[in-house]
């Protein structure tokens, strides 16, 4: 078996956008409709662009590499690579690849038989930084340095490249020519980006040459200085660009916290940046309210009425040493409030450009143990969801389209996009109840407890655990609202199965297929609802195991119930023994609540603690009172920003979730990972991959085996589809809305802000031409 190295789904939205299709190599038709929202970047032509200029440009961090095939590489990684290195396919408006003609006159498949036979056909003017063509020999190098036969390669993953026979030149040294041992459908995903045989030539250099450094590249910009004191990384015109040259000298990218960007807006030390919601906020109330500081908002709108008399009277009052330290905590307030209104002055010279991004959040299930290893409850928890509302609390108040998504594969506009949410069903109060009956859950029945328990709302209260000292996360971190992503490799789990083996009774649904879309809004069968079976006894015992260890750590202490005639006996025998008795379990009902078994249907539902994890919070608020209208109880607990994926996601220490996966153009490759079925390994735990429901089946595994070598492309998206109807249909994970862009952009900034599905085309942006200049221009025509 070959080591899988899983790919990293950070990377998929790098590149260069709004480009013409080659013949050979293009999308195609009309299938996945329309994007849900466009791109909102203040398109404008080159020729009304200016020539020159400086862009700052807010990212959340430093690279820790400039290797996107690396562990450790990130969003700015990414968007780096993106303006420096070739992109041989690129992915449009509507989130799909296309050919990149600066580099590419053509790409496609030429022999399927006996094996694939891809032929790129170079531009002939592509050439590295260093003057050397592009060539075969870069291909090479990258092909070996990511097949994983190379331990000595520190990799993150081989998609794609493991598949790979051999890479010759073609006919002339435009030509390169890439045969498959095994046919590979998603091979547009590969060398992009492609990095000069100088960094993956050799282990030293792939490890460690290109981890702070590039000093070959091949984009509209190179790459100057990084500089971690200031946190700032410089990329200039490339001389040596054959393309459309960039309009802008230099674009540095400027590490800056969300949290922190208004006030960086607002100095002049940034001129684009995405930013949350409280961010979009300020500046809607700035361009509004005239930037008055009226108390309304800003730091003066936090202090009540008394406490600013209370305030006064300390400030003012016979004891010197409190009147000192009020009149100091009063003058840092009004500095504040001084700075605040400086600062929505500042503000209301900047816009803010919405669409939606590249990314769904979803509410995920953990199948693993406790209530929802039982399909039926995880279905019932799924139809009492009014997926249409939460989507309308996060996106409606935005002004942006507020629709479900309807696939856990890809996002509107994109051509595998199916809503195949019939194979679950919709929201429907009474189906929730009857899965939920069926499964033993019934209202009103006895629960028994430990003598001294809370009862009731007492025993179910939320609880917020991000005062606890956490160990601080080296997974996925937050996006601009605190919905997490996730999706960068976390160096686990990287075996890869062949998916050779027959289906087992893993609780498929058999006929899901007649709930896949065909591509053109059909479906063979009408009726919503599929049947839920159980899960196989193997798998289930493995995710019970692992469970179960886990719960160790956190055992609540409660003892399982005994019949009333043992407690007396029990009771009787402790009066006759100077032993101490144990204690009397109490009896309560569930009232309107579900119970099964003497316990109550309770599940504990994390959410993040963090300042910019409003929206999520609301949205896990209000998920848990439609649960309640079933009779299912929900425990809110909330935890540091930095626990909340290692310490509780990837580690299975939680029942209901909220985060978020990036969409991607091969989903056959890059959402394998997230839906594989968990395989027991040689230690007994479980390999989860990136599937942290921990629900799969073996059926939706040969699904995405059959898509990743089927190179009829519309077959392919037909079982991508069908693969799609089966996840619905296990519910481990519900997608809910796709997540809201928002960016702050300074004036006559053009090219640049929302990309939505698509992602920039860094030649392209800069600043528009003033008005004097055009008129100029016309006047010499």
């Amino acid at each position: 078996m070959s080591q899988r190295r899983r790919r990293s789904l950070a990377l998929l939205t790098s590149g260069v956008l709004a480009l013409p299709l080659l013949a050979g190599c293009g999308a195609g038709d009309d299938e996945g409709g329309p994007a849900a929202a466009g791109q909102d970047i203040a398109a404008t032509a080159r020729d009304k662009v200016a020539d020159g200029g400086m862009l700052r440009w807010a990212v959340d961090s430093m690279p820790a590499t400039l290797n996107a095939f690396q562990a450790d590489a990130d969003a700015t990684t990414s968007r780096i690579a993106g303006a420096v290195l070739p992109q041989l396919f690129v992915l449009d408006g509507k989130g799909r690849p296309v050919a990149n003609p600066d580099y590419l006159e053509k790409a496609q498949v030429v022999e399927r038989e006996p094996k694939q036979v891809v032929l790129y056909k170079l531009n002939q003017q592509a050439v590295w930084s260093d003057g050397r063509e592009i060539g075969a020999a870069d291909f090479v190098a990258q092909w070996r340095a990511l097949n994983g036969k190379d331990s000595s390669y520190w990799t993150a993953r081989n998609a794609g490249y493991d598949r790979i026979e051999k890479i010759e030149r073609g006919k002339t040294d435009l030509e390169v020519k890439v045969t498959f041992v095994r046919p590979y459908a998603d091979w547009r995903s590969l060398f992009s980006p492609l990095y000069p045989k100088q960094v993956t030539g050799t282990p030293e250099s792939f490890n460690e040459g290109a981890r702070g450094a590039l000093k070959v590249t091949a984009g509209p910009f190179g790459l100057g200085a990084l500089d971690k004191k200031t946190g700032t990384a410089s990329l200039t015109r490339n001389p040596r660009w054959w393309g459309s040259p960039a309009k802008l000298d230099t674009l540095v990218l400027t590490a800056v916290p969300r949290s922190e960007r208004p006030a960086a807006l607002a100095a002049g030390k940034l001129d684009l940046a995405e930013i949350d919601r409280t961010g979009a906020d300020r500046i809607a109330l700035a361009r509004r309210a005239a930037a008055k500081a009226d108390g309304a908002h800003g730091p003066a709108a936090s202090v009540t009425p008394a406490q600013a008399t209370l305030s006064w009277a300390l400030a003012f009052g016979l004891d010197e040493d409190k009147a000192k330290e009020a009149q100091a905590i009063r003058q840092k307030h009004a500095e504040a409030v001084k700075r605040y209104a400086e600062e929505q002055t500042a503000l209301r010279g900047f816009t803010v450009r919405k669409s939606l991004e590249p990314a769904y959040t979803q509410l995920a299930m953990n199948g693993a143990s406790g209530p929802l290893a039982d399909e039926r409850v995880r279905r019932a928890v799924a139809r009492a969801l009014d997926r249409q509302a939460l989507a309308d609390i996060v996106l409606k108040p935005l002004g942006l389209p507020a629709k479900p998504v309807g696939s856990h594969l890809a996002l509107a506009g994109q051509q595998a996009y199916a809503d195949n949410s019939d194979a679950l069903g919709g929201q429907d109060t009474q189906a929730a109840q009857a899965l939920l009956a069926d499964a033993g859950w019934r209202r009103g029945g006895k629960i028994t407890e430990p003598a001294g328990a809370k009862a009731g709302s007492e025993a179910a209260k939320e609880t917020d655990d991000s005062k606890t000292p956490a160990v601080p996360a080296s997974g996925p971190g937050t996006g601009n609202d605190g919905l997490y992503i996730v999706g960068q490799d976390d160096e686990r789990n990287g075996d890869e199965r062949n998916g050779d083996g027959q289906p087992g009774r893993d609780g498929e649904i058999v006929d899901a297929d007649a709930f896949a879309e065909d591509g053109q809004g059909r479906r063979d069968e009408l009726s919503p609802v599929l049947a839920p079976a159980p899960f196989a006894a193997l798998q289930e015992q493995h995710l019970r195991t692992q469970a179960e260890a886990q719960a160790d750590a956190v055992d609540d202490g409660k003892r399982s119930p005994a019949l009333d005639a043992e407690a007396v006996a029990e009771a009787d025998q402790a009066r006759a023994s100077t032993a101490p008795a144990p204690a009397k379990q109490a009896v309560r009902t569930s009232g309107n609540m579900l119970a099964k078994d003497g316990k109550p249907l309770s599940l504990r539902f994390v959410l993040p603690a963090g300042p910019g994890s409003e929206a999520l919070r609301t949205v896990g608020e209000r998920i848990a009172q439609m649960l309640q209208k079933v009779g299912v109880q929900t425990e809110l607990t909330k935890v540091a920003d930095e626990s909340f994926f290692k310490d509780h996601i990837a580690s299975g220490q939680y029942d209901l979730a909220l985060y978020s996966w990036p969409a991607t153009a091969y989903p056959a490759t890059d959402a394998r990972p997230i839906f594989a079925k968990p395989e027991p390994a040689a230690d007994g735990s479980l390999l989860v991959e990136q599937n942290y429901t921990r629900v799969g089946t073996d059926h939706i595994d040969q699904l995405f085996d059959q898509a990743l070598g089927e190179l009829d492309e519309a077959a392919a998206r037909d079982l991508m589809r069908k693969a799609d109807a089966r996840i619905w249909a296990t519910a481990g994970s519900i997608p809910l809305y796709q997540r809201p862009e928002l960016v702050a952009v300074k004036p006559g900034l053009t090219n640049a802000g929302a990309f939505g599905l698509g992602a920039p085309r860094y030649q392209d942006i800069g600043w528009k031409k003033p008005a004097a200049a055009k008129e100029k221009n016309e006047k010499k025509k």
